[in-house]
């Protein structure tokens, strides 16, 4: 599944991958750890060892509750965010999926790649039966809060002591899109 970007050239592209060669590994790596250093790493705050960033996304790619996208310039992966479904033993809520782990490098930002993914993750999420999409992010990312408020998530609830960045608690915001058409 490929998804429009704003550079419609073969220079930009999004994709659902199941699976990846060791040089898409190492090009997702090197991704993260330029957004972890931005101050965008999921969850990371300091680049861990190569060899944890390899097992990592490695791992994903095994978790049968996840789907991982990938956004490419010029044909190397900048990027990436995932879809993750509730596990089979949550029936009450197995309406509403959840974005998670969405970033793309600071070199590769500008060509619609995070609108892209945004949108191949709500797409799949829509094609398997879901209602709802979640996603939740620290209070001082502000053009992943532009992009999500931009694609019409609605935000429900702030937590104060969402992370704890450079020695202070930084709250973080909690999004919902409704799938199903008005």
């Amino acid at each position: 599944m490929n998804a429009k970007v704003k550079d419609n050239t073969p220079r930009a592209l999004v994709e659902k991958v199941e699976a990846l060669n060791d040089d898409e590994i190492d090009e997702l790596c090197d991704a993260a750890e330029k957004a972890i250093l931005d101050g965008n790493g999921f969850g990371w705050l300091k680049v861990p060892q190569r060899g944890v960033l390899d097992r990592y996304w490695r791992g994903v790619l095994l978790m049968p509750q996840r789907d991982l996208f990938v956004a490419r310039l010029d044909g190397a992966i900048v990027g990436s965010t995932q879809l993750l479904r509730p596990p089979p033993n949550n029936e009450a809520q197995a309406h509403s999926a959840q974005v998670t782990t969405f970033f793309i490098a600071p070199d590769a930002r500008g060509h619609g790649l995070a609108r892209g993914l945004m949108k191949a993750v709500e797409d799949a999420a829509r094609a398997a039966g879901f209602r709802q999409i979640d996603l939740d992010m620290r209070a001082t990312q502000l053009p992943a809060i532009q992009l999500a408020e931009g694609a019409g998530y609605q935000r429900w609830g702030t937590k104060p002591g969402y992370a704890y960045v450079d020695g202070a608690y930084v709250e973080g915001y909690f999004y919902t899109k409704s799938l199903v058409a008005a």
